[in-house]
């Protein structure tokens, strides 16, 4: 069974289990009319009641596909609530209420729910996946070969072509493309985009030796996630191109759904799940404290109306933790009054679905949100120039290896990296292109090291790596490689092309009984060794400084 098939299963498995929910709800409304019609004075609490289970059904009927039910819900849900808004009830609107309300189940029999395909992302707004293959489409060969080199130091596979018709017959497909549009024809291919690989147009990044708006203009009008001018800071575009990879990582988004109606919250989990994201559900209140702390959402889907609680009241709960303020909580509702939508989003709420919701309506919003949001969260934990962990945040990955590597009795290295004459680069060509050569080498240990490496920007021109389960002898070797790939990269200003170097100094968890102080003071001086001892090379604790 493939997984659409299986989708397709479940989806029918969940309307078959509503339409008998239906069935048994409208039995229960026709019940509370007969009490509306017959009783001379039925009451608030029954007339609220009904109402409630009017604005139930009107939001989920639609969205398993009974449009028609869900509209006449909605409209009888109304009236229920202007006449429990009056002074006195109208008796004859009361009569008419419960006729309509006993007369839904009709509407029942003679419907059958309109199909619906399960929706699913495109392409775009999936991870990236697969290797990084980058094209470059550059006649100017001194350019092409350098920017070729710099690009493999930071760890791409290059492809280099001469005309645009050779790129549908790249091997493996292009991850990203890199267009010099100063020769004559290669402005065409801003024209007409390149084709597109999996439904998705790679990242387009442009080269010019115009600097003006127009040309700024037919890039952006092409797609272009970069535009740079001649001579091309090589550095700033690997970092340019390192963002644009990077829109989509991170792992699945998690997505928390608040919500009573329990067939309703399963179909949204089963569309949401469908589509890669991380589901949990919550459907009472009393479990959602714990729920937020256990599974960490990055969207919480809330139901505006719950026996007992407010969907505002939860949300407000939630954001009385301040680790829980940059969670966006999304209202879902059959409310359709203006006013009361924005009372709720002024009470904790960040943005408000109606009831019935498309499955593509229910994607695109959770997408959004949980993508904007995961955005903010990692610029606030995350240095801004570089985009690495900051000072703080590194040394809590520090102490969390070491726990780690006690706990499973593996080995783990910190290594302590300094860009060599930093202060020399800032007073010689500025603070920008100082700023530059910090990005180059964050980048380039970002592209170099393993994903379960830990990374951190420790103040200035100065680096943390954390690395689990890797001796200092690996780690050495490891940052030997990189320190000659950095020494390789060139730099260039409007009149100056200049290199750069680091020296590292390496530590390991040798003694059980080491913090994340002792460890990182051990690796700082081994880096003092290193600089002492010439700079440009790397020390550590289990080597000799003969053999550094």
């Amino acid at each position: 069974m493939t997984k659409q098939d299986l989708m397709d299963s479940q989806l029918a498995a969940l309307e078959a289990r509503f339409r008998e929910r239906l069935r048994s709800e409208l039995a229960d409304m026709k019940a509370l009319a007969d009490q509306l019609q017959h009783t001379a004075n039925p009451g608030a609490p029954v007339l609220q009641d009904l109402r409630d289970r009017l604005h139930k059904l009107a939001g989920s009927a639609g969205t398993f596909g009974y449009t028609d039910l869900g509209s006449r819900c909605r409209e009888l849900e109304q009236q229920a609530q202007y006449e429990l808004e009056r002074e006195h009830y109208d008796h004859k609107a009361l009569d008419a209420l419960a006729i309509a309300t006993q007369h839904l189940h009709m509407l029942l029999q003679r419907s059958t729910p309109a199909a619906q395909q399960p929706q699913t992302l495109s392409t775009a707004a999936r991870q990236t996946a697969g290797g990084r293959h980058i094209g470059l489409l550059i006649e100017e060969q001194p350019l092409a070969q350098q920017m070729s080199k710099t690009l493999t130091s930071f760890g791409y596979q290059i492809s280099l072509f001469r005309h645009q018709q050779e790129l549908a017959n790249a091997s493996p497909p292009l991850d990203a493309l890199i267009v010099d549009t100063s020769p004559r024809g290669h402005n065409m291919l801003l024209q007409a985009p390149f084709a597109e690989r999996d439904g998705q147009a790679p990242p387009l990044l442009v080269i010019s030796s115009q600097d003006d708006f127009i040309s700024r203009l037919q890039a952006v009008r092409a797609g272009a996630c970069g535009f740079f001018t001649k001579p091309v800071d090589l550095p700033s575009l690997e970092s340019r191109l390192e963002r644009s990879f990077n829109n989509h990582q991170g792992g699945p988004f998690r997505v928390l759904i608040v919500d009573d109606d329990t067939e309703l919250a399963a179909r949204y989990q089963l569309v949401l799940g469908n589509n890669g994201m991380l589901v949990d559900t919550a459907s009472d209140p009393n479990l959602l404290l714990e729920k937020m702390h256990n599974f960490l959402p990055d969207v919480v889907l809330m139901d505006i109306s719950m026996p007992d609680y407010s969907g505002p009241e939860l949300a407000q709960v939630i954001r009385l933790n301040d680790d829980w303020l940059r969670v966006p909580i999304v209202y879902l509702s059959a409310e359709t009054n203006a006013e009361r939508q924005m009372d709720a989003l002024l009470k904790a709420g960040d943005d408000f679905i109606t009831k019935p919701i498309s499955d593509s309506a229910l994607l695109t919003t959770v997408y959004a949100r949980a993508q904007r949001a995961r955005m903010v969260s990692e610029a606030l934990a995350r240095d801004s120039l570089t985009g690495l962990l900051k000072h703080a945040d590194i040394k809590e990955q520090v102490d969390i290896e070491i726990e780690r590597a006690r706990r499973c009795q593996q080995p783990m290295a910190v290594a302590m990296i300094d860009i060599d004459h930093f202060k020399s680069v800032n007073d010689q060509y500025g603070h920008a292109f100082g700023d530059n050569v910090i990005r180059a080498l964050s980048n380039l240990l970002r592209q170099r090291l393993r994903k379960v490496d830990r990374l951190g920007r420790y103040g200035g021109e100065e680096f943390v790596a954390v690395l689990p389960n890797c001796n200092t002898t690996d780690a050495w070797l490891i940052l030997e490689e990189i320190r000659e790939a950095f020494n390789a990269l060139q730099f260039s200003t409007d009149e100056h092309t200049f290199c750069c170097s680091f020296s590292a100094g390496i530590s390991g968890c040798e003694e059980p009984e080491w913090d994340c102080d002792e460890l990182l003071d051990q690796a700082d001086r081994q880096l003092y060794r290193a600089k002492h001892a010439g700079r440009n090379r790397i020390c550590s604790t289990s080597r000799d400084a003969a053999d550094d």
